[in-house]
């Protein structure tokens, strides 16, 4: 029976992500969502440290934006410095950036399916019931994945049997273990539990591509104009920048890793999903709410001067109409604004105005009601996030953009996989429009971007045998040499979606610089016309909430997003003292 009543929800902290979320929704009496309000709950200050300062040093500061997604705020912030000063960097550096991007890609598209995700769809302590033998039976008709035999499965019941049995079930804790929604056998949810077990010693090994070209991660170098790392063929190391550089044995080292990535996506990650996506068949008919997409395209072969050469192209859909794609221009004011009429912060031309980010304003001297509280004031300012619009519209970005907008584009290997995964799963092209299609795109783009690391792999060797070894234009690194003021944009496609950092130069110093981030895009709260974002759209597009205590509901949507809130706030109180309030009602 649904215990729901007419009443307001309030999710707060939302967990198994980066940040502070919090969500309210208001219910009618059978526990439909009616109204849902998103709300960043710290103040985020990058943009204001970043003035004044050396644009070259920008992408040090921009990294700290997040503690996840460190690499693509650092691939915005050099892209940004380089549009501003027209370099061109050489295709050794270009091709290096689009294997650490699509590393970070796999990687954490990988980490959010099993470690945040999953358990929105696994009970856990199902699995304690399975049949060791019946889910290796399961596991062997799905994937070829040689971890797959009865012991195995077996041992991961030990391990999974002490957690609970301690009465500490450590990381599987605080789930919702039990609740109706759950509806995978107990032998699928052994199968996710183990592969969630796999997937934590995978990723050490996956990011070893940032610390091969970057020196380290989290926060790998950068460099505007280029790529850090030197290139050596001096196999000896005796001389010369072999000890340091980017070497043969680190090459062959890059190369092992891609392939590890790919067997875990096409035999794991892409099995798994389609897997569980098969047992939640009506969750690929809730959750869209918006259906306009924007993209701003990445991945460039010959260079971002170079549309043509980028794997994800650039564009907007409205209206779920795959047949007409929009052009976007990032530089033109009129297209990309935010606005700040429910959030808590001010602008100098009132707070109905939307600005585009070379103008835009970080001022935190909004008067209204701020937290503490016990519910959102959504009728003035309810959250730290700023509600950007392309030409006045809210768009959704993320894996979900980019797959449709691929698909819309013809791209031969996405409607490949799209209609393969669909036709498995008995569902028409619709369907991805859609909570669980959101994910399902997540795991489509990460082979698809896998796929492609061996050809930018292989151009990057075939241009080092044939002796170019360039990795960095310096024809520009001297400040003398730039104009008075200049203004450029930085794009990349975060694995959470469509990232830009903005900037203006003024004497050769930082002007203004803003960020406008994915989780920003998606998590906004409503606009001076009440729009509201993506989240809060999707929560509203035919949600029912079975018991208000145990909201799996709402935090199957919302995770489907994968937010990252610390990329678009963080957190201060008035005063300048770190706040960490959590609550649950």
């Amino acid at each position: 029976m649904n215990s729901a009543t007419n009443t307001r929800i309030v999710v707060d902290p939302v967990t198994r992500i980066e940040g502070h979320l919090r969500v309210e929704a208001q219910t009618d009496a059978s526990g439909a969502i009616t109204g849902a309000y998103s709300s960043g709950t710290m103040v985020r200050g990058i943009e204001l440290i970043l003035k004044g300062r050396d644009p070259r040093d920008a992408w040090a500061f921009a990294q700290r934006i997040c503690g996840v997604c460190t690499l693509v705020h650092g691939i915005a912030s050099v892209r940004a410095v380089e549009d501003a000063l027209a370099y061109r960097i050489p295709a050794n550096a270009q091709l290096i950036r689009n294997l650490m991007i699509a590393a970070q890609f796999v990687h954490d598209h990988v980490m959010h399916f099993y470690h945040l995700h999953a358990l929105d769809w696994v009970d856990v302590v199902s699995a304690l019931k399975a049949d060791p033998a019946a889910t290796s039976k399961l596991a062997q008709s799905i994937s070829s994945y040689p971890k797959s035999s009865p012991g195995y499965f077996t041992d991961t019941q030990s391990r999974l049997k002490k957690f609970v049995e301690s009465g500490q079930l450590g990381i599987f804790a605080n789930g919702f273990w039990g609740h109706p929604g759950f509806k995978l056998p107990p032998e699928a949810n052994l199968l996710a539990v183990a592969h969630y077990l796999e997937a934590l010693a995978w990723q050490r090994e996956v990011v070893q591509i940032h610390t091969i070209f970057g020196g380290k991660n989290p926060h790998p170098n950068f460099l505007v104009g280029g790529a850090p790392s030197p290139i050596s063929i001096d196999t000896t190391g005796s001389g010369g920048t072999a000890a340091t550089a980017l070497d043969l044995a680190g090459l062959e080292r890059v190369a092992t890793v891609i392939a590890r990535m790919r067997e875990f996506v096409d035999q794991v990650y892409l099995p798994d999903t389609l897997a569980i996506a098969s047992f939640y068949k009506d969750w690929f008919a809730r959750g869209e709410g918006i259906g306009n997409f924007l993209t701003y395209g990445d991945f460039p072969e010959t260079g971002a001067a170079d549309p043509a050469s980028w794997l994800i192209p650039r564009g907007a859909i409205l209206g779920r109409d795959l047949g007409t794609i929009h052009p976007v221009d990032l530089a033109n004011p009129a297209e990309i604004q935010e606005f700040v009429a429910h959030s808590w912060y001010d602008y100098s031309g009132g707070r109905d105005e939307g600005l585009h980010p070379y103008a835009g304003e970080t001022r935190l001297d909004y008067t209204g009601p701020k937290p503490p509280y016990q519910h959102l004031d959504v009728e003035r300012g309810y959250s730290w996030l700023k509600s950007p619009r392309w030409k006045g519209k809210p768009m959704e970005v993320g894996p979900l953009a980019r797959v449709l907008m691929l698909y819309a584009k013809g791209h031969e290997p996405t409607r490949e996989l799209a209609g393969q995964a669909l036709s498995k799963l008995g569902l028409p092209l619709t369907a991805m429009f859609s909570t669980m299609g959101r994910t399902a795109a997540r795991t489509l783009e990460s082979k698809i971007i896998a796929d492609q690391m061996p050809v930018w792999y292989g151009h990057l060797t075939a241009n080092i045998k044939r002796g170019d070894l360039a990795v960095h234009d310096e024809s520009k690194w001297d400040p003398a040499s730039w104009p008075d003021e200049a203004r450029g944009v930085g794009f990349t496609e975060a694995p959470r979606g469509a990232l830009a950092h903005w900037i203006v130069i003024k004497d050769r110093r930082i002007e203004n610089y803003q960020a406008v981030v994915p989780s920003t895009w998606n998590a906004g709260p409503r606009d001076p016309q009440g729009q509201p974002g993506p989240y809060e759209a999707a929560l509203m597009d035919r949600h029912v909430v079975y018991d208000p205590k145990q909201p799996l509901e709402i935090q199957r949507t919302i995770h489907s997003f994968d937010p990252c809130i610390a990329c678009a706030v963080h957190v201060v109180d008035a005063a300048g003292e770190d706040l960490l309030q959590l609550q649950v009602r």
